[in-house]
């Protein structure tokens, strides 16, 4: 009996500080931190970071592969289609057409003459 008792004293303990931990690293809870405690923080969620970011380029290179094999597409095909934003085409301002308003400004202190 006496054994359940500090086992049950001692998970109660790390419960207590595993929702600690997690109050830090969700932002809340940091009032009794130190400067040395918020660096180690984040330190850790630096490296966090790194980790999910990896896991992340890993999924979009499977979900490409994926892809190029459901579509049967070409190497050049498959680059065009996952080229970034930066690359986006800019029109060919030679191409760009005028349009014909029939608009006619005249200054203020003259008036048009009939046509």
């Amino acid at each position: 009996m006496q054994l359940l008792k500090e086992d049950t004293c001692s998970m109660a303990k790390k419960i207590e500080l595993l929702e600690a931990t997690k109050g830090k690293l969700l932002g809340d809870r940091l009032d009794p931190c130190s400067i040395d405690d918020l660096h180690q923080l984040e330190n850790q969620l630096e490296r966090s970071l790194v980790k999910i970011r990896a896991r992340k380029t890993q999924l979009f290179r499977e979900q490409i592969e994926r892809l190029k094999e459901e579509c049967g597409m070409q190497p050049l095909q498959m680059r065009l289609l996952t080229k970034n934003h930066q690359d986006v085409i800019q029109p060919d301002m030679n191409e760009i057409m005028e349009a014909d308003t029939q608009l006619f400004i005249w200054p203020p202190e003259r008036t048009p003459k009939k046509l």
